[in-house]
């Protein structure tokens, strides 16, 4: 049986653990060729790209800082030369520097900008002009709920996230007309290692603003980047798909 991205090549940021490995496993099931990027574990990138192979799909790890424009579009160029086309892009790559603003230093706040921000509008002009040539392509940027909630101590990832739903509109209208459409995902709480070693305390904190009453998992996020990536998304542009269990409505 065919698979839906049969045939199609990815992209993922930030592809070693986390969400980003949750989606690009997901790609890789339903047949996409998929290029794991990281900033600093070789050896977890390695191993999402071996149970990619084991799907029976092609895969590669490229290290590289999304922030830094040239690095973003050799790695894009890496997968044109390998692979002849770029079909989906994942723009999941991101930081955190947590601090109240007033005592928030500069490069804390440049840092967080420059890898969740700036990291996602280098990953949507990067694949732009090889899209364009396609007539068609996905890109998927991950954003947060505390990018519409606001949260306290995280100005910085907060005003990246936020505007991240914004270039998502921006770039939407702008390669709409190439068949290339621009969605968003805002994840809310999802359990991650970091999660999972919360003192049982701050962690009941956490769920008592969460209606569904627990974190959420990577693959529903990854499902939900699985159909934004397909054909049944294929009609919407623009837009920002809350996966947060009940805390943004």
């Amino acid at each position: 049986m065919t698979k839906p991205l049969q045939g199609q090549t990815a992209l993922v940021t930030g592809a070693s653990r986390g969400i980003g490995r949750g989606i690009a496993l997901a790609l890789a099931e339903a047949g996409a060729d998929v290029c794991v990027n990281y900033a600093g574990n070789e050896a977890a990138a390695a191993q999402v790209v071996s149970e990619i192979e084991a799907l029976g799909v092609k895969a590669y790890a490229v290290k590289a800082h999304v922030g830094n424009t040239e690095q973003f579009d050799d790695m894009v160029k890496g997968i044109i030369d390998n692979w002849g086309r770029i079909d989906i892009l994942v723009n999941n790559a991101g930081i955190t520097r947590d601090n109240l603003i007033m005592r928030m230093k500069e490069a804390e706040f440049d840092d967080v900008i420059e890898t969740n921000l700036k990291g996602v509008f280098n990953g949507i002009k990067a694949v732009t002009r090889p899209m364009m040539k396609q007539r068609s392509g996905r890109i998927i940027n991950i954003s947060s709920v505390v990018g519409v909630l606001g949260n306290a101590g995280q100005a910085n990832y907060v005003a990246a996230k936020a505007g991240v739903i914004g270039l998502t509109k921006a770039s939407a209208r702008e390669l709409a007309s190439r068949n290339i459409t621009v969605n968003c995902i805002a994840p809310g709480f999802i359990e991650t290692d970091m999660t999972d070693e919360l003192p049982e305390e701050l962690r009941q904190g956490l769920l008592s603003g969460i209606p569904l009453a627990r974190l959420g998992r990577p693959e529903e996020i990854a499902k939900v980047a699985l159909f934004l990536a397909s054909d049944s998304a294929s009609y919407m542009t623009g837009q920002t798909l809350h996966v947060d269990g009940g805390m943004y409505m």
